[in-house]
């Protein structure tokens, strides 16, 4: 399901960090800090939340108010950093996941906003945006989650870490369980199933926020390959992020294959263009290769960035097959 080039590298960076383990207690605390910081402001950024990213650091980080922000966006980012912090406690106390743990996950994401509705099962019918899918009716919401829970604990066990996350994202935001807050309650439940396989927490982009609408109304439509890439490539680049950011300097002398970890290398990232050059490809194509996970390449903001070796790499692999 996972496009295979994409799922290689995946495999081969989980297998660099946790090779890279135990993390030093500073290098956890740094990336921790800035994962909460890109998981906030995305989340809420994807739900019409307004404050930039760094308006989302100084709430998070000095506590202060932004002039010409409404106080409900200040508290979504707070209600966010607790549901984080509750996340990555199930994953250390290896809490089981449960239709009570989703529910207390949500009441984190509305506490300050809708106490009512926090924690709660909506009890009324939905519609969700940008779909056509219509959630089951109210009643039928206690069985849906039951189900959801039955798959996750028994047929999805098998599955590969980052499909499963990704199906179990989707199937949880076709439910649409509460009344407000399923996108980020999902991705939150999304990110505690592969911390608990040793992933890093999957960063949904807010500047790819109609992809992952596209993804999800396929995958309610039937076709669910597009949403389990999707997700894999935003893995990808945590993955990435994480590596560059627990390692010294220079090519580690602890990894076997060097020519696997020019990813990790510091300071080799350019830009397509740059890429591109005294190669057979036009930037438009190393795009096209990137959007579709067929290239190691990492979306910062609007822009894609790769290294020369990770397109040699793919040009390697196509000589390969011809």
């Amino acid at each position: 399901m996972i496009e295979p080039r994409l799922l290689e590298r995946i495999n081969t960076k989980k297998e660099q960090l946790d090779a890279l383990r135990p993390l030093s207690a500073a290098s956890v605390a740094r990336l921790r800090d800035d994962m909460v910081l890109e998981w906030t402001y995305n989340s809420n950024a994807i739900e019409g939340n307004t404050l930039t990213l760094s308006e989302t650091h100084i709430v998070l980080r000095h506590g202060l108010t932004v002039g010409g922000k409404t106080l409900v966006e200040h508290l979504e980012v707070i209600n966010h950093r607790d549901a984080i912090d509750f996340a990555y406690d199930l994953v250390k106390g290896d809490i089981p996941i449960s239709p009570y743990v989703i529910r207390e996950i949500h009441a984190l994401v509305l506490a300050r906003i809708m106490p009512i509705e926090a924690g709660r099962y909506r009890q009324v019918g939905v519609r969700i945006s940008h779909s056509a899918h219509v959630p089951p009716e109210p009643v039928a919401v206690p069985a849906h989650m039951d189900d959801l829970v039955r798959w996750l604990n028994g047929e999805a066990v098998d599955l590969h870490p980052v499909i499963r996350a990704a199906l179990a994202h989707h199937r949880f935001v076709a439910i649409h369980p509460f009344a407000d807050g399923n996108g980020r309650t999902g991705r939150l439940l999304m990110n505690v199933l592969l911390m608990r396989d040793g992933y890093p927490p999957a960063v949904i982009e807010r500047v790819n926020r109609t992809q992952y609408y596209t993804a999800l109304a396929q995958a309610d439509a039937g076709n669910q390959i597009a949403l389990v890439n999707y997700v894999a490539r935003a893995v990808e680049r945590s993955l990435t992020l994480y590596i560059t950011g627990s390692m010294p300097y220079g090519e580690p002398s602890t990894l076997r294959e060097p020519r696997a970890i020019y990813a990790i290398v510091r300071d080799s990232w350019v830009t397509l263009a740059k890429a591109a050059a005294g190669t057979p490809y036009s930037q438009e194509y190393l795009s096209l290769l990137a959007r579709k996970g067929q290239l190691d390449a990492v979306k910062r903001g609007r822009n894609w960035y790769t290294t020369c070796e990770a397109v040699a790499v793919y040009r390697d692999s196509v000589a390969g097959t011809t």
